[in-house]
């Protein structure tokens, strides 16, 4: 029983204080429609993965065969407020890689020289702000015509973090809760007088 809660409490303090790297590998195929992420930790265990598609209404993101998210564009912005990052996340990597067609072309060459100096332009910004990030940016010309992107990116954070974020997403529910539970008292009470 000793051994179990020394090696529980040494794997506590680890997951407390040392960094946890959160993976998110993403390709877009823009002729498909689609696009293929996956969230791993250490880049090694996978959370979770699927694909989006674009809509009329808005984006459905399948997580599973049987399993989809619908968001509608007029709901995005509330989404995007109620899944807010803190700021205990930090960006530590980003590379991408841009494939374009017209390598035949004179202004397919353009466009790609054009793609890679605008990513080249604002990494050296980011850069400079953040001196610790790794930064990588790609453009391929092929012969096809096609628009695909690739995306890998790795965000640090620890448990101390996650915990923090964690109990204020928790605290923000339970308040939403009692707010709704005293306005549907106080309606009853209206009701019945």
């Amino acid at each position: 029983m000793g051994d179990f809660f020394v090696w529980s409490t040494f794997a506590g303090f680890l997951f407390t204080f040392l960094p946890v790297f959160l993976w998110l590998d993403t390709y877009v195929d823009l002729s498909k429609n689609r696009a293929w992420f996956s969230l791993s930790l250490y880049r090694h265990f996978k959370l979770f993965g699927g694909y989006g598609q674009l809509d009329r209404e808005g984006i459905a993101i399948h997580l599973t065969r049987k399993k989809a998210v619908f968001i509608p564009y007029d709901k995005m912005a509330d989404t995007r407020k109620k899944y807010e990052i803190t700021k205990g996340f930090q960006l530590w990597r980003f590379r991408q890689t841009l494939e374009t067609g017209g390598a035949e072309s004179i202004a397919g060459i353009f466009v790609a020289a054009l793609l890679q100096a605008v990513g080249g332009g604002s990494f050296a910004y980011l850069r400079t702000k953040h001196p610790f990030l790794q930064l990588k940016n790609n453009t391929l010309l092929g012969e096809k015509p096609c628009l695909k992107l690739t995306l890998e990116t790795a965000t640090v954070l620890n448990g101390f973090v996650l915990g923090m974020a964690f109990t204020k997403k928790a605290l923000e529910a339970l308040i939403n809760w009692i707010r709704k539970k005293r306005s549907t008292a106080f309606l009853k009470r209206q009701r019945s007088s």
